[in-house]
């Protein structure tokens, strides 16, 4: 079972932590994590893009010249693909761009981004993360303390208005629930920082 240190909110080592091997010691698979990024960033594109045809360019219901005669090429209409401000061919559409991939997958790219980090040492474990108001300060000392300047994404067992508002000015640094954690939020940060609560709740839903 891989082991990490457990921190409090000062930053002082008050521990270790024994993680799940099921969950936390997979082999880090890059390809599947590579799939599942990808489904993601599809999954969140709106998909409004819309171009007009030529049926839907406004003008060219008249024939521009006579078909013979005057020397230059045969047009039927300006709003012709082949004419500035005519239509456009094969242009993109209004569409979605979501599909779905096997839950298994899904699954196993999760274990293997948290695994990562393990591997990687950049998973911070902390026995609580609480707020009695919200303060951007007080947080930016926390991350201070644990070491996490960097990009950080803060896990917790369940949403605590407090810490979500004292976080959420902070550059780089999201929250997130152990219920809605995902792989591209996992990789796009530097640090991982998770509560001893949110440790269980990931192990009981992943294991």
């Amino acid at each position: 079972m891989p082991k990490v240190a457990l921190y409090n909110m000062q930053g002082q080592q008050i521990g270790e932590v024994e993680l799940s091997d099921s969950v936390f010691g997979v082999e880090v698979k890059p390809e599947v994590m590579h799939q599942v990024v990808v489904n993601y960033l599809a999954n969140q594109r709106v998909g409004t893009a819309s171009t007009k045809t030529r049926g839907e360019v406004r003008g060219g219901g008249r024939k521009p010249w006579r078909q013979k005669g005057t020397g230059r090429a045969r047009h039927g209409s300006i709003r012709s693909p082949l004419w500035r401000k005519g239509g456009i061919v094969f242009g993109p559409k209004p569409r979605s761009y979501k599909y779905t991939l096997p839950k298994k997958l899904k699954r196993l790219a999760l274990k293997s981004a948290l695994s990562a980090k393990v591997r990687d040492n950049e998973i911070i474990v902390v026995d609580k993360l609480t707020m009695d108001v919200p303060k951007t300060k007080e947080m930016v000392k926390v991350l201070t303390n644990l070491n996490a300047n960097t990009k950080s994404l803060i896990v917790l067992e369940s949403p605590d208005i407090n810490v979500v508002k004292s976080a959420r000015n902070i550059p780089g640094v999201t929250t997130t629930t152990a219920n809605t954690l995902n792989v591209y939020d996992i990789l796009n940060h530097e640090k991982l920082i998770m509560t001893m609560d949110a440790v269980k709740r990931v192990e009981e839903v992943y294991a």
